[in-house]
C-alpha cells in the first residue's frame, strides 16, 4: 500500500546546485497543486513572466532579488511570497539559491 502522504525531509540537500545554471525537480503534482523545488547558481535570472495560477514562493537558501509587477524585493532564506495569477514577476539570484515554488490549481484547471 502507498503511503497517504508524500515528505521530503532537507529541501536544501534533495537538490544539487548547478555550477552555473538552474535545475528544477517537481516534488509533487495532483489536481490541486504542483510543487516544484528549484535550485540556482549565483547570478542567475528568471525573466519576467505570469502564472495562470496563484503560486507561492518560498526561499529556502540564498538571496535574490525579484521583483513582484512594479515593486523589487528582496528574498533571503526564510522569505515566503503569494502571488496572484498572473502577476508579472522575474528572479535575478545574488548567491546560490533553493527556491520552493507551489502551484495552487483551481478544481476546474
Amino acid at each position: 500500500m502507498t503511503a497517504p502522504y508524500t515528505m521530503q525531509t532537507n529541501l536544501t540537500e534533495s537538490i544539487e546546485t548547478p555550477a552555473d545554471g538552474t535545475l528544477s525537480r517537481t516534488l509533487y503534482q495532483d489536481e490541486h497543486i504542483k510543487v516544484v523545488l528549484f535550485s540556482f547558481s549565483a547570478g542567475q535570472e528568471l525573466s519576467e513572466h505570469t502564472a495562470s495560477t496563484p503560486a507561492i514562493m518560498h526561499f529556502l537558501s540564498g538571496e535574490s532579488e525579484v521583483t513582484l509587477g512594479p515593486e523589487q524585493v528582496i528574498a533571503a532564506a526564510g522569505t515566503w511570497i503569494h502571488m496572484t495569477a498572473q502577476l508579472p514577476h522575474s528572479i535575478r539570484t545574488r548567491t546560490a539559491v533553493t527556491m520552493l515554488l507551489t502551484l495552487l490549481k483551481s478544481a476546474s484547471a
